[in-house]
């Protein structure tokens, strides 16, 4: 079983590991192909220290064989069950920011209502049947979600792109932001071509008066074995008219963080990847020190580290990102929000803001399972 579990999560991560008031793309920053851009076609990452060297066997042998402490909660985790009344009735001049699970996320921003990286699946994997599986139900289903105006992906892995959630969102009049190519498997699953566009790294589409802007990761992307890196990975930026708002999605720590900071910081909130990370992938996935790291070269006001609680990725406890960041958030005088999930973010005018919930701590002796 543990075997099937292994090459499952193979597959996994690509063979290695309502109507708009406007609607524009604004040209690239840089207008030549850049640097990211192979000349065999797809996409690299080009920092010097980047590498690929995981050795696929031993890694596969860790899944089969390594004992885990803690990789799934013993008990159910609080989230807080959100309606689609209640989302409808956010107030329209507020800014409000709703962790659904793991890098999903619902938002309100200038009266229109947003997700990124949208999971609803139970697993997140090519199969029904195996793979990483949710520790806790969405807090709004999928068939209850209030009309979407806009969704963001940030890259085609099954852990942040989720079939089924498309194609129940292909029928409505949502507009879809990708990376470039990721529009391939949005239109193979029915999302009609006019409702999808492509951005490449410092490309902008304005949504109403919400700016959305691709900039760079580092990571890598792939549906299968043979696919890896033909579709493009990115972070957005996300301005509104009070705020701004930065999402990671997956991203091993590089300078890229410092070059967003410097074009457009400072941030509101920062959704920081921080989780599934280990040494045999160190460039891909980010520690919570970096983690932190990344949020502070971002110019952010606050983190809300995200890509943790919900599915088994890694090698480490389930709660420890979770427990190492607020550990590092503290001792820098960084301001953290952990809110549960389902649970609302008020965001005010560039106002910081703290939201710390200690969710994660259902067990007395969570507390003490870390020696940090």
């Amino acid at each position: 079983m543990k075997s099937l579990i292994a090459i499952t999560l193979t597959l996994i991560f690509g063979g290695a590991m309502l109507t708009m008031t406007t609607s524009s793309i604004e040209p690239s920053i840089n207008n030549a192909k850049g640097t990211h851009h192979s000349d065999k076609g797809g996409y690299i990452n080009t920092a010097a220290d980047f590498t690929e060297e995981t050795a696929i066997l031993p890694l596969l042998m860790r899944y089969a064989t390594e004992k885990r402490v803690d990789a799934e909660p013993e008990q159910m985790q609080p989230i807080i069950e959100l309606t689609s009344k209640q989302l409808m009735e956010l107030p329209s001049d507020q800014d409000r920011v709703i962790r659904l699970g793991h890098s999903s996320i619902f938002m309100q921003l200038d009266g229109k209502r947003w997700l990124i990286d949208p999971v609803f699946s139970e697993r997140a994997s090519p199969f029904s049947f195996i793979g990483p599986k949710r520790f806790h139900p969405t807090p709004i289903s999928l068939k209850d979600l209030p009309e979407i105006d806009g969704v963001l992906i940030s890259h085609d892995h099954y852990d942040h792109l989720d079939k089924a959630t498309i194609k129940h969102l292909a029928s409505t009049s949502t507009q879809f932001i990708v990376p470039l190519g990721v529009d391939k498997h949005l239109l193979r699953w029915g999302v009609a071509a006019n409702k999808v566009q492509s951005l490449d790294w410092w490309e902008s589409f304005n949504l109403g008066s919400t700016k959305i802007t691709a900039t760079p990761t580092q990571h890598f992307s792939g549906r299968g074995i043979f696919d890896k890196n033909e579709t493009l990975w990115a972070s957005y930026v996300i301005e509104s008219q009070q705020n701004k708002i930065y999402f990671s999605g997956d991203s091993g720590y590089f300078a890229g963080f410092k070059e967003i900071g410097e074009r457009f910081g400072p941030f509101t909130l920062t959704m920081v990847e921080t989780g599934a990370y280990d040494a045999d992938w160190p460039t891909i996935h980010m520690t919570p020190e970096q983690s932190l790291q990344a949020h502070i070269d971002l110019r952010g006001e606050t983190m809300m580290p995200i890509h943790n609680g919900t599915f088994d990725l890694a090698f480490h406890s389930w709660y420890e990102p979770l427990e190492r960041i607020v550990k590092l958030a503290n001792d820098a005088d960084v301001k953290l929000a952990t809110p549960m999930m389902g649970q609302g973010l008020t965001l005010k005018n560039n106002k910081p803001l703290s939201a710390t919930e200690y969710w994660w701590r259902t067990e007395p002796q969570r507390e003490m399972a870390l020696a940090l």
